[in-house]
């Protein structure tokens, strides 16, 4: 296989499986999903954000200069930013590059 195929390989590859799964309870519920998908379809968001959010906080270090000073004003632009506008992928996106900046260009 010549060496630049590959990794138009791989992306193709990647694609079709994650299509696949965002297919495939559509594929085996045709109907109706059953109580417990619904409920976890509920569930899960709030609980997988709230998972990213400790993770991203996991590392922070408040006993040494910067004090956490980025991820804190990142994190209350995107709770403010959201409770404001309540658009997720806004204030997501309006976060990570607040970060980025505050750390790349202030901190």
């Amino acid at each position: 296989m010549r060496t630049d195929a590959y990794p138009a390989l791989l992306v193709a590859l990647m694609s079709a499986v994650t299509i696949l799964l965002r297919a495939a309870p559509f594929l085996i519920f045709k109907k109706k999903a059953p109580a417990y998908v619904m409920y976890l379809g509920q569930v899960l968001p709030a609980a997988i954000i709230g998972m990213l959010v400790v993770y991203c906080l996991k590392d922070t270090s408040l006993q040494a200069p910067p004090f956490g000073a980025p991820e804190w004003i990142a994190s209350l632009l995107v709770v403010g930013l959201h409770a404001w506008k309540r658009n997720i992928l806004l204030s997501i996106l309006a976060g990570t590059a607040a970060y980025m900046l505050l750390t790349q260009l202030v901190f």
